[in-house]
């Protein structure tokens, strides 16, 4: 964050939108962060971050509205494995938009993967741009805000949550070697399993 400034914070949320995953939960503490250190103001992080978000939303809405939806399910198709997007995808945000409406606009901006798709079904839907606008705005506004002063707080409490996250670390390592044991287990049950069903096969085709 010390090395992107606010271009790179603005840059990071703009891909945020078009590539969900470089998530903004991780973009915008780091950058709130980065603030309490000295680095950056937070006043800066937020507006950068909320003028990244708000820039991919906008270009999101135009190409649901200058796109036909057969025509971006196709693109999809072809090349939305890039953008980590499937066709199923789109049907989904079609789906959200026309079953909670234009609010899905504001509240979809505070939810991951929604965020990245919801602006094109308001496009499809001739959502009046200046009305798309101001929700879009609004939601990104007051998310950014939260990520951005969460990692604000954290900087300046460092002290406090270093020794709390040194015994979250614990118990995550711990849940790591149990989830890592169980896998090996279940391979090697497979493996035995398999094992078996080739020798009866054998058995049976020798018979």
């Amino acid at each position: 964050m010390q090395q992107l400034g606010y271009f790179g914070i603005a840059l990071l949320m703009f891909l945020d939108n078009v590539f969900p995953p470089i998530p903004s939960e991780l973009i915008m503490p780091a950058a709130g962060f980065t603030a309490a250190q000295g680095e950056l103001s937070i006043i800066g992080v937020i507006i950068a971050g909320s003028c990244g978000s708000i820039l991919a939303a906008i270009m999101l809405y135009w190409i649901g509205r200058l796109l036909h939806e057969d025509r971006l399910t196709t693109w999809l198709e072809h090349h939305g494995k890039w953008l980590f997007l499937k066709p199923e995808d789109l049907k989904k945000a079609n789906a959200w938009f026309n079953q909670h409406g234009r609010k899905i606009v504001f509240f979809g901006r505070m939810i991951p993967a929604v965020r990245s798709i919801i602006s094109i079904p308001a496009g499809m839907s001739r959502m009046p741009f200046s009305l798309f606008l101001l929700y879009t705005s609004l939601g990104t506004i007051i998310w950014t805000t939260l990520l951005g002063l969460a990692g604000y707080y954290l900087g300046n409490n460092i002290e406090k949550f270093s020794h709390w996250l040194s015994g979250i670390g614990n118990v995550v390592v711990v849940v790591l070697v149990i989830a890592g044991g169980f896998a090996i287990r279940r391979y090697y049950k497979h493996k035995n399993h398999k094992a078996t069903g080739h020798s009866d096969k054998s058995k049976n085709a020798s018979a």
